[in-house]
């Protein structure tokens, strides 16, 4: 399947897989998304995020991540993609966006790989704003 987005579908997969009150999703991997994942896992918003190599004939991993509840509520509020293909968004270390007053994050790419929005503040870098979470 091709895919014109995959951070978008990333995204996608995982707030379809909270509406319908899924506990584990699957996403196809990449070293992005892959690093996403492990910032999600870091930040709090999933249980695990797991990486799992290809099987013999496929052509990429895959990343296994079981989303967080707190009773029946997920965790996660809201994804949104913030840089798109059609109009890249970029933001200098002073200008990186604050998401829900700091208890969200924004996900930034930057000269020294993808990182949270509070950390590449704190290395003093700016980058593609991917993604926010809330």
């Amino acid at each position: 399947m091709l895919v014109t987005d995959p951070i978008a579908d990333m995204l996608a997969r995982i707030r379809n897989a909270m509406l319908a009150k899924h506990e584990h999703v699957s996403i196809p991997g990449s070293r992005i998304k892959r690093r996403i994942a492990e910032i999600l896992e870091a930040e709090g918003f999933v249980s695990t995020a797991v990486w799992v190599e290809p099987t013999k004939g496929a052509p990429q991993g895959r990343i296994d991540i079981k989303l967080k509840w707190d009773g029946r509520e997920p965790i996660i509020d809201g994804l949104k993609r913030i840089s798109k293909p059609g109009r890249r968004v970029y933001a200098g270390h002073d200008n990186l966006p604050e998401i829900r007053s700091g208890l969200g994050v924004a996900i930034v790419s930057t000269s020294r790989g993808v990182m949270t929005n509070k950390d590449a503040k704190r290395a003093s870098l700016g980058g593609e704003v991917l993604c926010a979470v809330w």
